[in-house]
């Protein structure tokens, strides 16, 4: 879509619009855009010590199993976040077939990994992933062996339940009714993700206008349960939960889901240093956020104009493995890191040596049902 063909609405339009946009920058050109960009989360990076070890775990605890990608290479286009060399890395993207994004697992080789920070809710940056969840009672027995927080209800009134994997990393397993497969276990994917920040205004306005994650679920300050077994739980948060008010039917889209996510500020606390600060792009713990898209050019096009340009860009299209497509990034307010990629090129079968070329026209509605349950078969098993 050429954002110069967008329809400009009038001053009166930003204030009155009823499609959930609620855009209201600067009093101008009004860009609501009819068709969104943004397909889904498609993974959250996570920089782990040992890839192999890391995604045993992944699979065994949540059943990310399905290898989209893996592959070492270097990270040559990274240098702005990696001290300024090129560092070479070993990487996985795995899903999980109930639905939901995936995890990019993350590991350099050329240099050994700094450790990760010690967590605190009260950082800036990517601080919890939201793992889909049927039974929260059973996925809790499932995991008793592991660093959990007790079973309690979210500000939405769902059941939930905080566990730490063994490199430090917190995720929430929350009950979900949206799942792609109907198989029964216990978990899926990625269905959302929780951010801190400094300034929620300014967050809202950029995940909003930018992303276009514009409908607010909820809008919550106080102290809550499902919080206190991570660190500064206890600590008063105003926290405010997005998910699009309408989603691009692209590609990947009925796989991965609606999605969320979600803003945490505290409140009569001071937030401590972001949590990339003094890491590496690589280094252990959460580094990047990504999501699906269509149209990359576009939403260049439209970052610069809100002033949140791009700030790596692959160009017309990087391999990632057997993958291909292309990638940018970008930040948000308090520099938490937001990967784009458009996908060009996909593995169906590497066994049937099966890859599937993504034409511009097939980007733009979901893939068939039957193609996902062939990918199975890139299924990892133990």
């Amino acid at each position: 879509m050429n954002l110069s063909k967008v329809t400009t609405f009038p001053t009166e339009h930003v204030e009155n619009c009823t499609k959930g946009c609620g855009r209201s920058r600067l009093g101008l050109k009004h860009l609501c855009l009819m068709a969104k960009l943004i397909s889904g989360i498609q993974q959250v990076g996570i920089g782990i010590p040992d890839v192999h070890k890391a995604w045993k775990w992944y699979r065994n605890a949540f059943g990310i199993d399905i290898r989209m990608f893996e592959e070492a290479a270097e990270a040559a286009l990274m240098t702005r976040y990696t001290g300024g060399e090129v560092h070479a890395r070993h990487a996985a993207l795995a899903l999980h077939m109930g639905g939901g994004a995936g995890m990019e697992i993350w590991q350099f080789t050329s240099r050994e990994s700094a450790d990760q920070h010690k967590f605190s809710l009260l950082k800036n940056g990517l601080l919890v992933t939201k793992i889909k969840c049927r039974d929260a009672k059973m996925g809790h027995e499932s995991l008793a062996d592991q660093k959990l927080g007790a079973v309690c209800k979210d500000p939405s009134g769902k059941n939930c339940f905080s566990v730490i994997d063994p490199f430090g990393n917190p995720f929430i397993a929350s009950e979900t009714e949206h799942w792609y497969q109907k198989k029964q276990s216990i978990f899926g994917g990625i269905e959302g993700v929780m951010i801190g920040v400094a300034d929620m205004d300014k967050s809202l306005e950029f995940y909003k206008d930018v992303l276009e994650i514009d409908e607010v679920i909820y809008d919550k300050t106080g102290v809550f349960e499902d919080l206190a077994s991570l660190t500064d739980g206890d600590k008063e948060f105003r926290r405010v939960r997005l998910q699009p008010s309408n989603r691009n039917s692209g590609a990947f889209s009925d796989v991965f889901g609606m999605f969320h996510i979600e803003l945490l500020q505290p409140i009569n606390a001071d937030s401590k240093p972001h949590n990339l600060e003094g890491r590496f792009w690589g280094d252990q713990g959460y580094i990047h956020l990504c999501f699906d898209v269509n149209e990359m050019g576009s939403i260049k096009t439209r970052a610069e104009k809100l002033n949140s340009p791009f700030t790596v860009d692959s160009g017309d299209t990087f391999s990632m493995g057997e993958a291909a497509g292309r990638f940018a990034y970008l930040e948000d307010p308090d520099g938490s890191l937001i990967e784009l990629v458009e996908t060009d090129k996909i593995t169906v079968s590497k066994k049937l040596n099966w890859f599937l070329t993504l034409s511009k026209k097939r980007k733009k509605k979901p893939l068939p049902r039957w193609l996902f349950s062939v990918m199975a078969l890139n299924r990892v098993k133990d």
